[in-house]
C-alpha cells in the first residue's frame, strides 16, 4: 500500500470528519471537532506547527480552538509543547464503548466467525464516505492484517465499507458517490462513482461483497451488511486475511457464512429494538 502519510503520521484515510462532509459549512464547533480528530488520529503527540500545517486553518484560529479543547480536558497540552488526546475524551470514549449496543450484540457472533475461519474479523460502521472499525477479533495465524479499533478507512475500497454502503437508499448512495474524492491505493482500487455503484449493486443482490487487494496490496476480504431497521447507522462485518493464504476460492466458500453471521446479528439487533411484552 502506498505510503502517503501526512505530518506526524496522519494518513489520507484518517481525514477529520468535519472536512469529509461535503456540502456542510464548517463553523466554530466543526473546526474544533476537526482539530480534535486530527490530534486523535495522529500516531504521536503533535506540535502546534504540525497541527496548523495539517489542518490548513489560520494560526490564530488554531490557537484559540486548542486553548478551548485543553480547557475542557479534551486535549492535553504537555510540558514539551505537544498536543495529545485528553483524559476527558478517553473517559467519554470508554463510556461510549461500554454502552454500544451494536458491538455487544455482535461480539459473540464475531467470536464464532473467527473460530470457524481462523482469520481476523471486523465490525465497522459507515461514517460519511469512511468506515470506522468498532471491533476486531484477531486471527490465529502469526501473519495477519494490521488494523485497529477506532481506525477509519475509505468506504469505497474496503469490504466492510462497500457492504455498509449497500444499505443506503439509492439516492443517498448516488449523492455520496458523486461527492467522493477517489484515491487509487492499488491497481485494483475502484476510482469512479459508476464503478462503485456497480459493485454496491452486486452486494445488494448477493448479500456479500469482496475486497481483492483494493485498499492494501496482499489483503483479501469478504464482507456482509448488518441490517438494523430503526437505527441511524449502516454497519457491516468482514473476514480478512493475506491473499496468499485466503484466495478468491476461499473467500467464496466463506461468503455464505459471513452473510449468515451478519443476518444473525441483524436478528439480535431487531430483538433489542422490539418492545417488551406486558405481563
Amino acid at each position: 500500500m502506498p505510503d502517503n502519510k501526512k505530518p506526524n503520521g496522519q494518513k489520507p484515510d484518517a481525514v477529520p470528519m468535519a472536512q469529509r462532509k461535503a456540502g456542510v459549512e464548517t463553523g466554530t464547533l466543526g473546526k474544533a471537532v476537526s482539530l480534535l480528530e486530527l490530534i486523535a488520529f495522529a500516531e504521536k503527540p503533535m506540535r502546534f506547527t504540525d497541527v496548523v500545517e495539517a489542518c490548513g486553518q489560520p494560526r490564530g484560529t488554531v490557537h484559540r480552538q486548542l486553548a478551548h479543547l485543553v480547557a475542557e480536558g479534551l486535549v492535553d497540552h504537555a510540558a514539551d509543547q505537544t498536543y495529545a488526546v485528553g483524559l476527558r475524551l478517553l473517559q467519554l470514549a470508554a463510556k461510549a464503548w461500554s454502552g454500544n449496543d451494536l458491538r455487544s450484540v455482535a461480539a459473540p457472533h464475531l467470536a464464532a466467525l473467527q473460530e470457524l475461519t481462523q482469520e481476523s474479523v471486523h465490525l465497522a460502521v459507515l461514517n460519511g464516505g469512511q468506515v470506522t472499525y468498532l471491533d476486531k477479533m484477531e486471527g490465529r495465524h502469526t501473519l495477519r492484517m494490521h488494523s485497529q479499533v477506532g481506525k477509519t478507512s475509505p468506504a469505497y475500497c474496503t469490504g466492510v465499507g462497500k457492504a455498509a454502503l449497500s444499505l443506503l437508499p439509492a439516492n443517498d448512495l448516488a449523492q455520496l458517490a458523486a461527492e467522493l474524492d477517489f484515491h487509487r491505493f492499488t491497481e485494483s482500487t475502484v476510482t469512479t462513482s459508476e464503478g462503485l455503484m456497480g459493485e454496491v449493486a452486486t452486494i445488494r443482490d448477493n448479500g456479500y461483497g469482496f475486497d481483492l487487494q483494493e485498499h492494501e496490496i496482499g489483503i483479501h476480504c469478504v464482507a456482509a451488511p448488518v441490517r438494523a431497521p430503526g437505527r441511524n447507522f449502516c454497519a457491516a462485518i468482514s473476514v480478512t486475511g493475506p491473499a496468499y493464504r485466503v484466495d478468491v476460492e476461499q473467500l467464496r466458500k466463506w461468503a455464505p457464512l459471513v452473510r449468515e453471521t451478519a443476518d444473525r446479528i441483524s436478528d439480535d439487533l431487531a430483538c433489542r429494538l422490539s418492545p417488551v411484552a406486558d405481563g
